[in-house]
């Protein structure tokens, strides 16, 4: 019956492949040039699912978080207070605010999945970023609209920073952006998304519970009861005696154990495993206790079938930029949000496969950043915050994915969830937090290319990994890692210039090469094909081989569009020949190391060590 199974699933696959559709994604086996090899149309959608259940938390977190701003909510404040906290009206408004926010998070992003997979053929989920909707309803709103930004106000900015994205990818300067990165930040951005998931798969909001809060130490090890956690998420008694902590523990030695044995959908299976047993009431692990709130999320759960149409929060823009309030939170939306979007699409590449380690590019940047920018326009039209790319995708690659068809599939676990939202809305965070703390494991193997030998790249690398946890933010940690990155290089730059190299570390031969440009065409290669058309600008990357982002895939100097990149020991100084990409030192006397990354060779990943390979 196995073999049956087995071989139905082959042969669908096979026939999907040889598809039109198999070729416009590029699967193993559709014929196209450049397709994606081990891709199976089936592994795309076990690895699609598992990204929805890892961030369907986001269906009732974002709801929530947003609906303490307040919304469209409104009351006299003279009479009951500046939070309308005693008005039952605004209470009463507030839940169906709350209502309305779940239909929009879920219809904003499988819109979104389903446009990144579509379009950019990318295996990432798209959905409201958590620190951006944390931002946007404490900071800028305000609990309940107390906050110098109106809520109509703050939308408007949303908005206005999807149409500066859009207008910063049309041009190139967001790629422009993502590639003068030095590849040892890159990777240490990788590595810190990988802490980072850990992290928040260790904690109560989205997590196992096994770390929580301490006045006197910000955190420690947790593991009590909910029921034993004050406001501030500080275990008050009975450390490591909950019962969801334990059988968080539990999931993440499932998901490990299967993950060793190499069976297809461990993620998926621990995750609902963990669910289902935490559905029942009445016991010490259930996920609806008996109090307020565990009855009204029963209620809810038992539901099952629902949808609720968006009344409150459909375009409600007040476009009033006179307040420099305003204006901080646009910025802020900005670079907090270039920055997010760049260290998550850049990580997800590299832990995938994607990544050009010639360019340090991915094929499809291009559009992804597009895609990025108009989601962000429809975002604020839904009455939410900015979209982002999400780093739970990680749980879809490692199973497997490796084509925009998980997007499109986790895309339509949403539209789903429009109408199951009930469902979806209620795997508790301890059934999910284990998929998290694996993903990280893996994300974090890539600590191991980071260029330790030289201060310069291992510094900046370091204060990239450790920050991104600790600020909680990809974005902050990448400041961090930048900054330092141009304080510490830019000063042995201008010392060995006005010493003319007579000062300068002993192991500057170590330093990592700076890659930035890497192409025939230099800086002018990271515009798209339409621009440099438009420019007139002709590159010998003009070709009916390039990708979506006017670059050829696997170009180089070998056969089969394999990259040779020749590279000493010695000193930075390069010749890049006119014979798409052959790059040589000029010191031949130095040793030389070959890089191959043709259309269908890739170095092994970290997503690889759980992928099953039939």
């Amino acid at each position: 019956m196995r073999n049956r199974l087995g071989e139905f699933v082959a042969r669908v696959d096979r026939r999907i492949a040889e598809s039109p559709a198999g070729r416009w994604f590029r699967l193993d086996g559709s014929g196209s040039e450049r397709s994606r090899a081990g891709s199976r149309f089936s592994v795309e959608i076990r690895g699609g699912i598992a990204t929805f259940v890892t961030m369907s938390y986001i269906i009732s977190t974002c709801a929530l978080i947003l609906t303490d701003s307040g919304g469209t909510c409104d009351c006299d404040r003279d009479l009951y207070g500046p939070t309308c906290d005693t008005d039952p009206a605004y209470t009463s408004c507030l839940q169906e605010l709350k209502m309305d926010l779940i239909t929009a998070t879920c219809a904003i992003s499988c819109i979104s999945c389903v446009m990144m997979g579509l379009l950019a053929n990318l295996p990432i989920a798209l959905a409201p970023g958590m620190g951006l909707i944390a931002y946007f309803a404490y900071t800028v709103v305000g609990y309940h609209g107390s906050g110098k930004v109106s809520y109509r106000n703050a939308l408007a900015a949303v908005c206005i920073e999807g149409v500066i994205f859009f207008g910063l990818s049309i041009l190139g300067i967001r790629q422009w952006f993502a590639r003068i990165i030095p590849a040892s930040l890159k990777t240490a951005t990788g590595s810190g998304i990988g802490v980072y998931l850990a992290f928040i798969g260790l904690q109560s909001s989205a997590g196992i519970g096994l770390i929580t809060a301490s006045s006197s130490t910000l955190v420690e090890l947790g593991g009590c009861p909910p029921e034993d956690r004050d406001d501030n998420n500080v275990c008050t008694a009975h450390h490591m005696q909950g019962g969801p902590t334990w059988i968080g523990i539990m999931g993440l030695v499932v998901i490990a154990i299967l993950s060793t044995y190499k069976v297809n959908g461990s993620v998926l299976i621990g995750i609902l495993l963990v669910a289902i047993i935490s559905w029942p009431r009445g016991t010490t692990v259930t996920y609806f206790p008996y109090t307020q709130a565990g009855d009204e999320a029963f209620d809810y759960f038992k539901k099952v079938v629902t949808f609720h149409p968006i009344k409150k929060i459909m375009a409600q823009f007040e476009f009033d930029a006179s307040g420099g309030d305003f204006w901080i939170a646009l910025i802020t939306f900005l670079y907090v949000d270039i920055l997010d979007c760049t260290g998550t699409l850049f990580s997800m590449a590299k832990f995938g496969g994607y990544m050009d380690e010639r360019t340090q590019d991915f094929e499809g940047s291009s559009v992804a950043f597009l895609v990025d920018s108009v989601c962000i326009v429809l975002s604020s039209v839904f009455g939410l915050a900015p979209v982002s790319s999400f780093v739970e995708s990680g749980a879809g690659i490692a199973e497997g994915a490796k084509t925009g068809i998980a997007s499109i599939v986790t895309g339509f676990c949403f539209f789903i969830a429009l109408f199951f939202a009930p469902i979806f809305a209620s795997f508790p965070p301890w059934s999910t937090g284990p998929a998290l703390i694996l993903v990280g494991s893996m994300m974090i193997s890539n600590v191991v290319n980071i260029n330790w030998k030289y201060v310069g790249d291992a510094v900046p690398a370091f204060l990239t990994i450790i920050m991104i946890p600790f600020a909680y933010s990809i974005g902050y940690g990448l400041i961090a890692g930048i900054g330092t990155y141009i304080a510490i290089n830019g000063f042995i730059w201008i010392v060995a210039k006005v010493s003319r190299d007579r000062i300068v570390p002993p192991n500057r031969r170590d330093k990592e090469m700076w890659s930035a440009f890497m192409s025939d065409e230099g800086a002018i290669g990271i515009l798209p094909s339409w621009l440099r058309r438009l420019l007139r600008i002709k590159g010998s990357n003009d070709d009916p081989y390039e990708n979506n982002d006017g670059e050829r895939a696997g170009t180089g100097g070998g056969k089969d569009g394999d990259v040779m990149i020749g590279m000493t020991d010695q000193s930075h100084n390069i010749s890049i020949h006119p014979d798409r990409g052959s790059v040589h030192r000029r010191q031949s006397s130095a040793s030389r190391y070959n890089l191959r990354s043709g259309s269908n060779t890739r170095l092994a990943t970290p997503a690889d060590s759980i992928k099953d390979s039939t």
